[in-house]
């Protein structure tokens, strides 16, 4: 690592260690109580916290996996579902540690290296099944901000973000033919910048390969849904940990603002941005200032203890079945080749 980007990274995390402290000192929050409730954090939402963040790998897995099953060619090696659950469990425990636009890819890319074209498959895979976790926080952004304007409550949130979300869904079909068309109608076209050239040759390769069909975007748009609710859920878990009394609708109407505060951050993890943008968001559907901003920052410390445990977990238990595994395999076949070896002796002896 170059001095360079040791001092960006410095950087980063000073501004970061700022944002907290501002709104620590905005909040007037009592930090001491706050990782006092930490202490005393309930053992059965943290457990349930765990089981939610393997869900979600799950579901970011599964995006991955479908977008890579459309990228690989047919001579790339496939790497297994353990593999995959293992790379993505460490991504989102780096998003904790890095810009969170570069955690997930990272892992993906120096893991799938084994298996072929790491850029491609890694990074592009990653970027692309994480554009429809935007998309979605998108739509769900404009659902909170109509919540705000009519001060609508949380029935009328939740039956406009469904709505939404199967909106989407719909116009899915329509907005991947008309990419498909864009493809088709300039793939074979000289044009005059390189930039343009080179972006509408990379859009005819995934046309051609079927990334843009219809039903692999049907397929991540309900499966980044899915993602949304679970991640929702956890945040409420977290609240149910250090008893702060946020109303679980509250959380998901200010969630896509955070999300999409997020994915802009340039510190590592999204610290301070995430949490001024949580208690800012919050505090306008309704929560104290003061119990959004404790629960901001208590959020963090559960949710990257969570994310952390999963992929060690899953770290382990992969090494540990692949460590295991070749002694199986070479006594099963020593066994068979055992019995082989006296099946041949036999005839002779018995004849």
């Amino acid at each position: 690592m170059t001095r360079q980007r040791v001092l960006l990274f410095l950087s980063s995390l000073g501004l970061g260690a700022v944002l907290l402290i501002v709104l620590v000192r905005l909040a007037r929050l009592d930090v001491g109580a706050a990782f006092a409730q930490l202490r005393a954090a309930n053992a059965a939402a943290i457990a349930k916290l765990v089981l939610l963040n393997a869900v979600l790998v799950l579901l970011s897995t599964e995006k991955w996996r479908s977008v890579d099953s459309a990228l690989r060619s047919s001579s790339d090696a496939v790497p297994s579902k353990a593999a995959s659950f293992v790379l993505t469990s460490i991504g989102m425990a780096l998003g904790f540690v890095l810009p969170v636009q570069f955690g997930m890819a990272a892992a993906r890319t120096l893991g799938t290296y084994y298996y072929g074209k790491p850029l491609k498959r890694g990074m592009a895979g990653s970027l692309f099944e994480q554009s429809f976790d935007v998309l979605i926080v998108v739509v769900l952004a404009l659902v909170s901000g109509f919540t705000l304007l009519i001060r609508a409550q949380a029935r009328l949130w939740v039956v406009a973000a469904v709505v939404v979300i199967v909106l989407t869904w719909v116009l899915a079909g329509i907005a991947m033919r008309i990419l498909r068309s864009v493809a088709g109608f300039f793939g074979q076209k000289v044009l005059p910048t390189f930039r343009i050239s080179t972006g509408v040759k990379r859009l005819s390769e995934l046309e051609d390969r079927g990334v843009l069909g219809t039903p692999l975007a049907r397929r991540l748009i309900v499966l980044s849904s899915l993602r949304f609710g679970v991640v929702v859920l956890m945040a409420g878990q977290t609240a149910t940990a250090v008893s702060a009394k946020i109303e679980l609708w509250h959380l998901a109407a200010a969630m896509p603002l955070v999300v999409l505060a997020t994915a802009l951050a340039i510190t590592p993890g999204g610290i301070g941005v995430t949490e001024l943008t949580y208690a800012g968001g919050l505090r306008l559907f309704g929560t104290p200032v003061s119990t959004a901003a404790e629960w901001a920052i208590t959020n963090r410390v559960l949710c990257m203890a969570a994310s952390f445990s999963v992929a060690l977990c899953a770290m382990m238990t992969f090494a540990t079945v692949k460590l295991f595994t070749p002694a199986k395999a070479m006594v099963q076949a020593s066994n068979q080749g055992s019995k082989g070896n006296a099946q041949s002796s036999g005839g002779p002896l018995e004849s």
